[in-house]
């Protein structure tokens, strides 16, 4: 029997957690609250910070597992690239979760590699922000460089309203890197996730892509298929072989586009691991993301990845907390 750590518990922990003890895998389950959703299914957890170096070493010493999973962005990742040179397995590789937790490694990443991005700079101070966006342009995006799902972005058009922004990313940071990425305002027609599949072998294959809708930085709602051209279709593919080869290991990659009024595809975002936008292939697809992210990590074969029906995915934000 395989054993998972996983280093995340949400949601999309959950449905992975799933989808691996279905084939046999005692998982681990790992965040910094006690009942996190994965804890829920799964055959032991742990509940620490996982940005304490000690604590991860020593969880990952005591359960001696055959793979380490990251399902969240909040992770002291130089643990992972340490662990990994010593025989461990971090899923898709320690080197792809260590660039693609900070924003600014992954898009300098994108670029060196010829990828179409937004223009973009750095921030360390509201200060910093208020110069570089204003060689950008009049109006601009603003991201902390360590985040998820949206989480601390926002849009600003003035002096004023790039100050606020800079306090909602501080806020809205995962880890401890006070850095925001400023880029420029993209007048997009839609975006589009295409989740990547790299296996063991060095083969990607994709699933259809994935339309999905953000409001406020987080994601609403997703629909498969997306209705793209093959042009458009064609040059994802492109990007996302470039980006995943280089990264690097096996798994299931997340990677977002914008595509503009020109169908041009610009990369936006990175993750190594299943997708909010993705929840939605549980119903469209033959084998979801997360029975796909399994299989994959576990180097077993994968059958014909297919859409069996059109569907579309809504989240439910809650607008407090609760238990129960």
């Amino acid at each position: 029997m395989r054993k998972i750590l996983l280093l995340g518990s949400g949601e999309l922990g959950k449905e992975l957690t799933i989808s691996l003890k279905r084939i046999g895998c005692h998982v681990i389950t790992c965040d910094s609250y006690e009942n996190a959703p994965a804890m829920q299914v799964s055959d032991q957890s742990e509940v620490f910070s996982m940005l304490d170096s000690k604590k991860l070493y020593e969880v990952i010493e005591t359960h001696k597992p055959d793979f380490i999973v990251p399902e969240v962005e909040a992770i002291e990742t130089e643990v992972l690239l340490e662990v990994e040179k010593i025989g461990k397995i971090v899923i898709p590789s320690a080197r792809a979760v260590n660039l693609t937790m900070n924003r600014d490694r992954i898009r300098d990443r994108a670029k060196s590699l010829g990828l179409l991005t937004a223009s973009f700079a750095y921030a360390e101070t509201e200060e910093e922000l208020i110069l570089e966006a204003k060689k950008i342009g009049s109006k601009v995006a603003v991201k902390p460089v360590m985040s998820s799902s949206g989480k601390g972005q926002s849009y600003a058009t003035t002096e004023d309203e790039l100050k606020v922004s800079w306090k909602f990313a501080i806020e809205g940071m995962r880890g401890n890197r006070k850095r925001v990425i400023v880029e420029e305002f993209i007048d997009f027609d839609y975006e589009i996730t295409l989740l990547t599949i790299l296996e063991k072998s060095g083969n990607v294959s994709f699933c259809e892509p994935i339309g999905h809708f953000q409001e406020r930085g987080d994601y609403q709602y997703s629909w498969q298929p997306a209705d793209c051209s093959k042009n458009v279709i064609l040059n994802a593919q492109d990007a996302a072989r470039k980006m995943v080869l280089d990264l690097g290991g096996s798994g299931i990659f997340g990677v977002e586009f914008f595509i503009d009024k020109k169908a041009r595809v610009i990369f936006s975002e990175l993750s190594p691991r299943p997708h909010d936008t993705g929840m939605v292939t549980m119903y469209t697809q033959n084998y979801s993301q997360f029975d796909i992210h399994a299989r994959v990590l576990l180097g077993l074969p994968l059958p014909e990845i297919k859409v069996t029906k059109s569907g579309a995915s809504h989240v439910i934000l809650a607008d407090k907390n609760a238990t129960g």
